[in-house]
């Protein structure tokens, strides 16, 4: 299918909600601290679902939002004490919207702020479904170094230039009904033929939710999302896939292994995180 036909109802947080986040010009502010370590050296961004149109204001609880929550939860415990800022995205409507791309707007509204507050840090993007849209679509941003894109949102008309010299790690489900792994497929091969380094991964016997493995979906986002911060190494298939030529169709349908609870140690940073000092 070419859209998104249902999907969550809005950001996570709301105006005062006590997470320490000021309201910006006209009222809304779309970055959302969840970690805020006092001098971060890196940070990830996470981005909900949506739906394909709708221009209402998002409530202050929503299934989108709350799917993320889990996400949001396994990237702080997997990057504790390594000094990296974990924020999301708030949106100011529940939908995509057509040409107006509202939800990638919010998302460059959310890393201008950061960018402001922390300065140039390497920054990956963690999306699901229009959230992944939108992830993909602003990775061109200067602080991006990288993506990882659950169950996205790919039309396949959507730009892919902007990804060049960015890593990317594609995650499906090959039960999704909602949007399409073939087209999530397809853009990782345009992706990688314009530049970037790209990975992709099939979740067997899941759909569009994320329900079912959540725990391989949460463990696997934030081990991903650390090694493209030079946290941890990457698994040898990811990091593999990432020196791909762009001409290659290879590892972009690899199946995501079960993710044990205790995962190997970390490996050494590819490159330090930088500090302010």
């Amino acid at each position: 299918m070419s859209g998104i036909r249902t999907g969550g109802k809005g950001g996570i947080g709301t105006p005062g909600d006590g997470s320490g986040n000021s309201t910006g010009a006209g009222g809304h502010r779309a970055l959302v601290w969840r970690a805020l370590p006092e001098r971060p050296g890196a940070a990830v961004l996470v981005l909900h679902g949506g739906q394909e149109h709708g221009l209402s204001r998002p409530g202050p609880v929503n299934l989108a939002g709350l799917r993320m929550a889990g996400f949001v939860h396994a990237l702080r415990r997997e990057t504790e004490g390594a000094g990296v800022a974990v924020g999301t995205v708030r949106y100011r409507h529940r939908g995509w919207n057509g040409e107006r791309a509202d939800a990638a707007k919010d998302a460059i509204a959310a890393l201008d702020d950061l960018a402001e507050e922390l300065g140039p840090v390497p920054t990956v993007l963690v999306g699901h479904s229009m959230g992944g849209r939108a992830a993909l679509r602003t990775a061109g941003h200067p602080v991006v170094t990288g993506v990882v894109a659950l169950a996205p949102w790919c039309p396949a008309d959507d730009p892919c230039e902007q990804l060049a010299d960015r890593d990317v790690l594609m995650l499906h489900g090959d039960l999704d009904r909602i949007t399409s792994p073939a087209a999530t497929r397809a853009f990782a091969a345009r992706s990688r033929a314009a530049g970037a380094r790209v990975c992709g991964y099939t979740v067997l016997g899941t759909g569009h939710t994320l329900m079912r493995r959540i725990n391989d979906w949460h463990r696997a986002t934030a081990r991903l999302s650390a090694g493209l911060l030079g946290l941890r190494d990457l698994p040898p298939e990811a990091a593999a896939a990432l020196t791909l030529p762009s001409r290659s169709t290879d590892a972009l349908d690899l199946p995501l292994p079960a993710q044990p609870r205790t995962a190997a140690p970390a490996g050494h940073p590819a490159r330090p995180l930088p500090t302010d000092a």
